[in-house]
């Protein structure tokens, strides 16, 4: 369901724009925003872009496409609902071969994140989903319901890095074996009764995130996204990778590494930058954040 109701401003502030742009340093050419979100990267693209410049925006989520249209009306502009891994073939079929520039702003979006009939938020009544693309089958119902105690385990290891993996999955076995647990509510009240709470972070945060991950394959999706993403780099070509917790910015980091190696790319971010004190204190969702940035050799 799209929030019409929704003011953008409310809904969005995008993170370490002044950094992305510093290292993309636009004008002219083609540059692609590959996780369109609300268009606030794309915006401070646009602004920076030369009048014969272009720029190709990309999300998966139809939401994303629609609240984009709204803030970036401009004939230099264009929008293609898809998933970043399929980046090549969006761009084929706009007979464009090379780019100039690519962004990668990872992870839900505040969009997603405060539509509660998405299933992302802790405190939804709504039915367990997290798909970012409304169209994919597998859903974190699907997850939560129908995986088996090791996968769960696995899942909860690798892309949450819980250290209360196998405990939490014993419960949801043991839990679904009275009643399906349904809502997002459910599964963040069954993780928190389950383990200690430390600081202010949620005890399910790292739970959700995992199911996240598995529900949109974000990982091998990243995979793919970078790879298309230097290859249709021009030479000098810049790409840039917000990422928002370790095993995200590891793909990224290895990934750069790799094709360092290669000779394909020049890392220009040998530590990931993070987002400034100020810009934390007015935007405490981007305290996590990690960006990356390399060049086309």
């Amino acid at each position: 369901m799209l929030l019409l109701s929704m003011d953008y401003k409310k809904i969005h502030i995008p993170v370490m724009v002044k950094e992305v742009i510093q290292l993309l340093n636009p004008y002219g050419g083609i540059y692609v925003d590959a996780t369109l979100g609300c268009g606030g990267h794309s915006l401070a693209i646009l602004k920076r872009l030369s009048p014969d410049g272009r720029l190709i925006g990309i999300d998966r989520d139809e939401s994303a496409i629609f609240y984009a249209n709204r803030i970036l009306d401009d004939s230099r502009v264009i929008l293609r609902k898809a998933s970043f891994s399929h980046l090549k073939e969006v761009l084929s079929e706009l007979n464009i071969e090379k780019i100039d520039g690519v962004i990668f702003d990872l992870g839900v979006s505040m969009l997603q994140l405060k539509d509660f009939e998405r299933g992302f938020s802790f405190h939804s009544e709504e039915r367990l989903d997290m798909r970012m693309d409304q169209t994919e089958p597998l859903t974190a119902w699907d997850v939560v319901n129908k995986y088996p105690e090791q996968k769960l385990t696995q899942i909860f290891r690798d892309y949450g890095d819980e250290p209360f993996a196998r405990r939490i999955s014993r419960e949801i076995i043991r839990q679904r074996g009275k009643k399906t647990i349904d809502t997002c509510k459910e599964l963040a009240d069954l993780v928190k009764k389950t383990v200690p709470r430390h600081g202010r972070l949620h005890p399910a945060t790292q739970i959700f995130q995992a199911i996240r991950i598995e529900v949109n394959r974000e990982f091998e999706e990243l995979r793919q996204g970078l790879l298309q993403a230097v290859e249709l780099l021009n030479s000098g070509g810049r790409i840039c990778v917000i990422s928002y917790h370790s095993g995200e910015d590891r793909v990224v980091k290895n990934f750069f590494r790799e094709e360092e190696q290669k000779g394909n790319l020049r890392i220009l971010t040998k530590k990931p930058l993070l987002p400034s004190l100020e810009e934390v204190a007015k935007n405490p969702s981007a305290r996590s954040a990690r960006l990356r940035g390399g060049e086309k050799i």
